[in-house]
């Protein structure tokens, strides 16, 4: 059974992941379990991002060159994915709604994991279902693992049994200040309160 088939983790077990954001990256692989990718970036030399100028929906393209000056984040994932990239997305459209002063300015770009399938037309129909300020862009097979490894992102096509496929990934916001360096990162299944405070922190920070 992959990640996707797996129902929510009860609440005890959400709060302590939740708990565990400080120390690592959580990414949910087969069968559910838990793979602890990097740890905190502060106070380490562990690098989180870098630049990238990927294809947007609407035809042009995203450039981390020109987000210089505003914070944005950053969540990698795929358009088939039943419950762990949905529901990260309607827990930031939440987040958005719950903070009246957020700039106008920004974003979360969602970098699809599966460019085989997630065309910009494909992911710019998927980002319409949560929030305007969420933005689909499309990285080529070529350019994948090269922004990937910028944020130490882990990403595994698994074959299923019917013939087709589905994604393992990372699962987590990275959010980046307005000098495209990482700040914080939001794991799966966070509470709102707490979407809302780093996003709050990170608007914040001059």
């Amino acid at each position: 059974m992959s990640e996707q088939d797996q129902p929510r983790p009860p609440l005890s077990r959400r709060r302590a992941l939740r708990g565990l954001a400080a120390a690592a990256v959580i990414a949910v692989g087969a069968g559910g379990s838990l793979r602890f990718l990097w740890p905190r970036a502060q106070g380490t030399n562990v690098t989180i991002g870098g630049p990238f100028r990927l294809k947007s929906p609407d035809g042009g393209v995203v450039d981390s060159a020109q987000l210089t000056g505003r914070p944005y984040g950053v969540f990698f994932g795929f358009t088939h994915c039943p419950e762990v990239c949905p529901t990260t997305l309607s827990d930031l459209a939440q987040a958005f709604a719950a903070i009246p002063d957020l700039p106008a300015d920004f974003r979360v770009y969602f970098i699809s994991v599966d460019p085989e399938r997630d065309t910009p037309d494909v992911l710019k129909e998927y980002t319409s279902n949560f929030d305007p300020r969420i933005i689909g862009l499309w990285a080529s097979p070529e350019e994948l693992p090269q922004i990937a490894r910028e944020f130490a992102v882990y990403y595994e096509k698994v074959p299923t049994s019917d013939g087709d496929y589905t994604m393992n990934h990372t699962a987590v916001v990275f959010l980046m200040d307005r000098n495209n360096r990482f700040r914080a990162a939001i794991n799966y299944n966070e509470s709102l309160d707490s979407y809302v405070k780093k996003i709050r922190d990170l608007i914040a920070d001059e």
